[in-house]
């Protein structure tokens, strides 16, 4: 389905129908899990076309494969973007992204307000590896990220809503820095989704994804996406970034990514280039699943969302927390944000708030809920808590866990699809035996 063919639709209908057409053999509605290493060649000439870029198709289930194709066309099309790339985790999305516009010795700027794994990722594994250094900034003033920039920046990364504090960066703003400078900006999409709020039309440039949260939505399949917005004018900015411009790169002679293939220029390389030589290419199986997750994917959003504002308003008021980070409050700093960048300016349903009696009170707290499952993930139907100081983001050090959000007394809920009532009661039960353990 061309992103022609979205143009009218409305998202609850998209996601069912982006993307997905009955199988031209069967008839079959759903789409077939392709569970198969590599693919036959009609004949010689579409196999050497197919290796050298000059027909789409399939070859090895490493560069692509049909069921992972259809989850990508879904995606791009809830995104409006041109093109998407999948892979095994959205820690292998940033990776993709990152190593197609990344020279050793260049350096990006990303928001400190990042889930754990991405702080760990970009400020650790990125620089020893491959010589990237990321230098962090505090969101919550556009001015810091143009500041931080130098001649070897290569792009800008945000979270559209923070993981786990639930800040919201302004994007159009970000993205005018982003813009100036010639540079992407980049923005993960995972806690908002594409339902709440679509980064495309604010500037950005790509999209990033771990599927394995609000997009899948049960907790049962794991993945990653990097989306194309096509936007970008790679060609203009070619001494920059050569792995799109250049001819010949990455083997394929007399290809340049920008001039031959000008509207998914990312997307493709992403996969000629990226998913052959890193390998991180998602299963067929965790495709199926995912693609089955968006389909209720507006119905669940609704319902998180209703169930969060009511679930922090509890928790605004209770005697036992301190204070509650949810840009759906009135008073929050990023409520204003929220009403310009969210769908009905929700904040969403992951969100931390400050349990009163520390560190202690947290670990009681996670251990003492009933409906809330003490585990690390989000976006689950089911209700999800976690103690990120001890847990997601124990890798940082006391003062990266007080930039990120997470300080000592800091509480990570997902809220998911039960009855709000069932959750604010198994809430408080816990908030009080939490805190008067640790009196």
């Amino acid at each position: 389905m061309s992103n022609a063919d979205n143009t009218d639709m409305k998202f609850e209908t998209l996601s069912i129908h982006g993307g997905v057409e009955p199988c031209p053999v069967t008839g079959a509605t759903s789409p077939p899990i392709c569970q198969s290493t590599s693919f036959v060649f009609k004949n010689a000439e579409q196999a050497a076309n197919l290796f050298s870029l000059k027909e789409s198709g399939f070859i090895y289930s490493r560069l692509t494969n049909p069921t992972v194709n259809t989850l990508e066309q879904k995606i791009a099309a809830l995104e409006n973007g041109t093109g998407a790339t999948c892979t095994a985790s959205g820690l292998g999305a940033s990776m993709l992204a990152a190593a197609t516009l990344m020279n050793s010795g260049d350096d990006f700027v990303a928001s400190q307000k990042l889930y754990g794994g991405t702080c760990s990722q970009f400020r650790d594994s990125f620089s020893r590896s491959f010589g990237w250094h990321c230098n962090f900034v505090d969101p919550t003033s556009p001015e810091n990220f143009k500041q931080a920039l130098t001649e070897k920046t290569k792009f800008i990364f945000v979270e559209s809503l923070s993981n786990p504090e639930g800040v919201i960066t302004d994007i159009e703003a970000v993205a005018r820095i982003a813009e100036d400078a010639g540079i992407p900006l980049i923005v993960d999409n995972t806690i908002a989704t594409p339902y709440l709020c679509r980064p495309f039309d604010f500037g950005a440039a790509i999209v990033t994804h771990s599927t394995t949260k609000y997009l899948s939505g049960h907790g049962n399949a794991m993945g990653g996406v990097v989306v194309d917005g096509g936007t970008f004018d790679w060609a203009k900015h070619k001494d920059k970034f050569p792995a799109l411009s250049e001819e010949n790169h990455g083997g394929y002679r007399g290809i340049s990514f920008s001039r031959d293939f000008p509207d998914n220029a990312f997307a493709m390389h992403n996969h000629a280039v990226g998913l052959r030589d890193l390998g991180m290419g998602q299963q067929p199986m965790n495709a199926y699943l995912t693609i089955l997750g968006t389909e209720t994917l507006a119905l669940r959003m609704k319902q998180h969302c209703e169930n969060g504002i009511k679930v922090a308003e509890y928790l605004n008021n209770h005697d036992s927390v301190s204070w509650v980070s949810f840009a759906g409050l009135k008073e929050s700093p990023s409520h204003e944000l929220a009403q310009k960048y969210m769908r009905q300016g929700w904040g969403g349903a992951l969100f931390t708030f400050g349990v009163k009696g520390g560190y202690e009170a947290g670990l009681k707290l996670v251990e003492g809920v009933n409906f809330f499952k003490h585990l690390a993930n989000i976006g689950d139907t089911r209700s999800l808590i976690i103690h990120p100081a001890s847990t997601t983001h124990s890798q940082l050090s006391d003062e990266e866990k007080i930039k990120a959000g997470v300080g000592p007394d800091v509480i990570r809920i997902s809220v998911g699809i039960e009855n709000p009532d069932d959750l604010i009661s198994d809430l408080d039960q816990a908030l009080r035996q939490s805190t008067a353990m640790a009196a």
